[in-house]
Formats: C-alpha cells, structure tokens, sequence
C-alpha cells in the first residue's frame, strides 16, 4: 500500500488519458527545466531545443512567470509549436548565430536562464554562452554519445562567473503527478497539441520507428490500446 499511496495518483473526471499521459514524461521533465532554472519573475530564458520536452520547458518558463521566452529551432512546425507554447521570439539556428542573437535580444546581457532540452554538447555549450553571470544553465536533454561534455572556459568566466549548471531526472511520485494533473485540469497547458501521429498498439512497431527516426515531421507518437 505504501508503494502505490507514493506513486499513483487519481486522474480527475474530464482530464482523458490522451492528456493525462503526458505527465508521465514530458510535462514532468520539461517543467523541471523550468523549476531547476530558478527563473525570476520577468526573467530572461532561453530554451534551446524545442521537442516535447522543450516545448513543454517553454511552457513552464512562462508558468514561472518569465518576461521574454526565447525558443531556439529550426523546424518550421515545431517553430510553431514553440509560439503556441510561449515562445516570444524564435531563433533558427540554421539561419542565424544563436549567441549573437541571444546576445542581441537581451542587450548584450545574456539570458537570466539557458535550458538545454536536446543533449548535445554543442548546444550544452551554447546554453553557457548565452547565459549572464549568476545564471543558470539548467540541462534536461540526454546526452547518450560522446565521452565528455565541454564548458566553454571564457563564456564560463574563466570559473568565476558564478554559473550554476543544474541537472536533473523526470520527477515522479503521487504529489508530483497531482500537481502536473492540476494544471491539466485548469487548462494552463494543453498538451495533445505536440501529439502528430497516433497509431493502435497493434501497430507499435512503426510507431517506435516513426518516433525514433522523426519520420514524417513527427512530434509526438501517441499509442493507443483501442484497436
């Protein structure tokens, strides 16, 4: 009793699983990012990387309550995406130098916090170029490749710049998802927008492989048990 009492939580009548769903990852994650960013209100954010987990940081940063939410990608529909989420400027990294143009946005500052939703070291790098001292650079992407992760030394201050990197794990647990599934219930957030493909669990194999090679634009795969 004790192991369900900490980790299910009742799903509150007109909340469907389509939605619900999402808090098992992505709502979680992403708004970690935020959490873990210590984003002052009327802050400056970045969130570099906009896939459903970044998609839902930039959700959360503007929850947080931040003033300018920067979303830095260079797909056209998750561009989209990020503005319906929050998102007040976009910046293709495709097109333009994310840093200058970070740097330009805030004045030459730098952002008050750098989420880095993708796990690349490149953008990791990125992410602490672009964030002022006394910042914080909050990491919630996976970094599966590579044997090390490089902080660049000047933009980090050469150590004495006072930047936190903050890094974390989906948080889950009864009072976690009872949280997520209130901000479900008082519409702050509308999830199934990310989702773009939806297959039955007959079919899972291709949805693993749609998922996995972002085939046909995808976003999010949604699977469902109805046949």
């Amino acid at each position: 009793m004790s192991g369900a009492d900490a980790n299910l939580a009742r799903i509150p009548e007109g909340i469907s699983d389509e939605v619900a769903v999402y808090c098992a990852d992505m709502l979680s994650t992403g708004f970690m990012g935020a959490e873990h960013g210590n984003i002052p209100i009327g802050g400056t954010v970045a969130v570099l990387a906009q896939g459903p987990v970044g998609l839902m940081a930039t959700a959360g940063a503007r929850l947080r309550g931040a003033g300018l939410v920067i979303g830095v990608e260079s797909v056209p529909s998750r561009q989209k995406l990020a503005r319906f989420y929050g998102a007040d400027v976009l910046v293709d990294f495709g097109k333009e130098d994310v840093v200058e143009r970070i740097h330009e946005l805030t004045g030459g500052q730098g952002v008050d916090t750098a989420i880095e939703a993708l796990g690349a070291d490149v953008t990791f790098q990125t992410a602490v170029k672009v964030t002022k001292p006394g910042g914080t650079i909050s990491v919630i992407g996976y970094f599966g490749q590579g044997e090390f992760v490089h902080i660049p030394r000047v933009e980090w201050g050469v150590g004495m710049a006072d930047k936190t990197i903050a890094t974390g794990l989906c948080p889950g647990g009864r009072l976690r998802m009872e949280r997520l599934l209130r901000v479900l219930e008082n519409e702050r957030v509308d999830p199934t927008r990310m989702t773009t493909h939806r297959f039955p669990f007959s079919r899972m194999e291709r949805a693993f492989e749609v998922s996995d090679k972002k085939l046909e634009d995808t976003v999010k795969v949604l699977v469902s048990f109805d046949e």
